[in-house]
């Protein structure tokens, strides 16, 4: 009923592209108004015309907008929308509503290189890179498990429930050796995600990467229906199946490797938005994926707002994605059926 009112003859309402472009835009004001030190909207307006303008700023209101809440609204975008995008991508690859963006266990692998930062009392900075290019080292590792000629999903997926066992075991053998008072607490709330690391300096790194890759895949969406057909339709089409399908896993467990870099671990996000979009627009990934990306970067944005306003201390992300993203997911069941198409 609601993808009726989205889509006519197979093309999404000109008026639908409106709402996602204002969509996260609207959810980003409203997210700079939020928090402990509450901002008038009109303030907000009038802030930023006067930046806009190069007139004088009230430095407090510069303080809190553009050095502690913006980089983290930004953040929230990019990771919102990479792992909508990650998500999307391995749903329809593996054609299982199921699939998740950490599904060959690159979360895992980043995680690890994160707690090793924090035993060795890296900054931020150095906790984004070790996480970064463990996540990455998994991709590789997964690869050179895989043969080519046995490169097939099955395969990719028992080898990614291995990396992800292999990098949770170490996992918790170093929170074992971890000094309970002082780096423990750390590496838990790391884990549980996080948009307090959040600032322009952490996100040169990994936020283009982001970007480059969700683009990438948004170009060649209309190859995620291809691969959806039997092989020898795909073949008959021209498309080199393995190398086509490879291209999209690698690029979508860098954005995961990418975003778990950033902020930690952040669950739900990649398997809720994607249902949420399909029931707007249905499977078709040319429309399935922009209006992903508006609904995760909107969605990511006002949780990112709320962990810093429903307490006294800003609460783990991954906990609040879990307490909204279920009952949605639940709902989304129910109306769907569980069906992926």
């Amino acid at each position: 009923m609601i993808k009726n009112y989205c889509v006519k003859n197979g093309k999404i309402h000109f008026y639908v592209y409106i709402i996602l472009i204002i969509l996260p835009i609207l959810a980003a004001l409203a997210a700079v108004n939020m928090g402990r030190m509450e901002i008038n909207f009109k303030d907000t307006i009038e802030f930023f015309s006067n930046l806009i303008r190069n007139r004088e700023i009230d430095p407090i209101m510069e303080s809190v907008i553009l050095k502690l809440r913006l980089p983290r609204i930004i953040t929230a975008i990019i990771v919102g929308s990479g792992l909508t995008v990650a998500g999307i991508t391995f749903q329809s690859l593996f054609s299982n509503p199921l699939a998740t963006p950490d599904v060959l266990g690159v979360s895992s692998a980043s995680s690890l290189g994160a707690i090793i930062a924090i035993l060795l009392n890296l900054n931020s900075f150095g906790i984004q890179l070790i996480a970064l290019i463990t996540g990455l080292l998994s991709i590789f590792i997964t690869i050179r498990i895989i043969k080519r000629e046995e490169s097939s999903i099955i395969m990719l997926v028992l080898v990614g429930i291995i990396i992800s066992s292999l990098s949770n075991a170490f996992s918790s053998l170093l929170k074992y050796m971890a000094d309970p008072m002082d780096k423990l607490p750390q590496i838990t709330y790391w884990l549980m995600g996080s948009f307090g690391r959040a600032s322009y300096k952490n996100l040169l790194l990994a936020g283009p990467i982001i970007l480059i890759s969700s683009i990438l895949i948004y170009k060649m969406r209309w190859r995620l229906n291809i691969l959806s057909l039997s092989e020898d339709e795909i073949k008959s089409l021209g498309i080199d199946i393995r190398k086509t399908r490879f291209t999209f896993i690698l690029l979508s467990t860098i954005i995961t490797a990418s975003a778990v870099s950033i902020c930690g671990q952040i669950g739900w996000i990649g398997l809720i938005i994607p249902h949420l979009a399909r029931m707007f627009v249905g499977a078709n990934n040319v429309y399935t994926l922009p209006f992903g990306l508006s609904l995760g970067a909107s969605f990511m944005v006002l949780i990112e707002a709320l962990s810093r306003t429903v307490s006294v201390i800003e609460l783990p992300i991954s906990i609040l994605t879990a307490i909204i993203g279920a009952p949605i997911f639940i709902l989304l069941l129910r109306r769907t059926g569980g069906s992926f198409h």
